[in-house]
């Protein structure tokens, strides 16, 4: 079986662990910064395990993405789906409160009271495009920050995003009501969603002043959408020691092998999207994926996923499933150590 190493907490349980529901108060001194793959570890095990930097939250190197239910994933296969994900390992779940206007936190929050499992999971949330509180003026966030509360039963997120950047407010505002937020103990941390660099730069000098500072970024990166990330971002969530959690990591299926020409894409949000992908170069790209999941016995978005997860500064990249048998071939990129010869070929066909 292939081995993952672990990265340990920095913080383990003891004098300076945070525990849920309590304020984020950040240790003096921050981890460096998570490079490439850890070794060690089983598929799917509990000790499969990130820490995001800066914080006590220690999550599998999947993220499992939300975004589908209540929309194309109804009640019942989304327990099933996160019955999956737990059983395989899984701890880390991202939403947001503009995900089928709120079901899809409804559903989580369904699903961790049946189960009992809200100790064990991490919930990752966005705010800012519900459009009951939107964009990211204090009023808004508080009002978003307590309806996403409400709607996934529990009385703390441990990481809430700024779902896009607001110019309208000064980041000064935003920042400044979440610093109450988390102290109340309502939000353990604060990372940001589509950001640019600048702003991103903006927000490290505000947090040197006082205010929270952004533990992660999430983003658009992919092996066949490098150059956004790989341009700017890449330096600065480097040097501010971010935790990067790529979006759209599989590019709308296409690196699952499920869209290979034009006769393959469906009349769908999905398969136009993934259409953009279905040319020469990226049907390069697929076919490297292709060779080293055959080398490796696994289905080729468990090797676009494992490539990211080779990549500096990712923790965990956020992969959504619409059918419980997607879900392993999500989780096993956890347990993939990809040669040195197989990352330099994904690198190069994907330039």
């Amino acid at each position: 079986m292939s081995r993952l190493a672990v990265l340990r907490p920095a913080h383990p349980t003891g004098a300076h662990a945070i525990l849920p529901g309590s304020p984020h108060r950040p240790p003096a001194a921050r981890p460096a910064p998570f490079i490439g793959p850890a070794l060690d570890s089983d598929v799917g095990c509990a000790p499969c395990r990130r820490t995001i930097a800066d914080t006590e939250l220690s999550v599998h190197p999947l993220a499992l993405g939300c975004s589908a239910f209540g929309w194309s994933v109804d009640d019942a296969t989304s327990r099933q789906i996160l019955d999956v994900h737990r059983s395989l390992g899984g701890n880390f779940l991202d939403t947001a409160d503009s995900y089928s206007a709120g079901r899809s936190e409804i559903m989580i929050g369904s699903w961790l009271r049946s189960r009992g499992e809200r100790e064990n999971t991490v919930i990752a949330t966005k705010i800012g495009r519900n459009r009951d509180n939107p964009g990211l003026s204090p009023r808004n966030i508080i009002g978003a920050v307590d309806a996403s509360l409400e709607r996934l039963g529990t009385d703390y997120i441990d990481l809430l995003y700024f779902h896009f950047d607001d110019v309208r407010v000064p980041l000064e505002e935003s920042l400044g009501v979440m610093a109450t937020l988390i102290e109340s103990g309502k939000v353990r941390y604060l990372g940001a969603s589509n950001f640019s660099a600048d702003r991103l730069f903006e927000a490290r000098v505000l947090a040197a002043n006082g205010l929270p500072r952004f533990v992660a970024l999430e983003t658009h990166y992919n092996l066949v959408h490098r150059e956004e990330f790989e341009s700017t971002l890449a330096l600065v969530t480097q040097a501010q020691g971010l935790a990067v959690m790529p979006y759209f990591p599989l590019a709308h299926g296409f690196l699952s092998g499920r869209y290979r020409s034009k006769a393959d894409i469906a009349d769908n949000t999905r398969g136009r999207r993934a259409a953009a992908y279905v040319n020469r170069k990226s049907l390069r790209v697929l076919g490297s994926v292709d060779r080293i999941a055959a080398e490796h016995d696994v289905p080729p978005s468990t090797i676009a996923l494992a490539w990211l997860l080779a990549r500096h500064g990712v923790v965990a990249p956020v992969a959504g499933a619409s059918q419980t048998e997607q879900v392993e071939a999500l989780v096993a990129a956890a347990g993939i150590r990809l040669g040195r010869s197989d990352v330099v070929e994904l690198d190069r066909v994907s330039l």
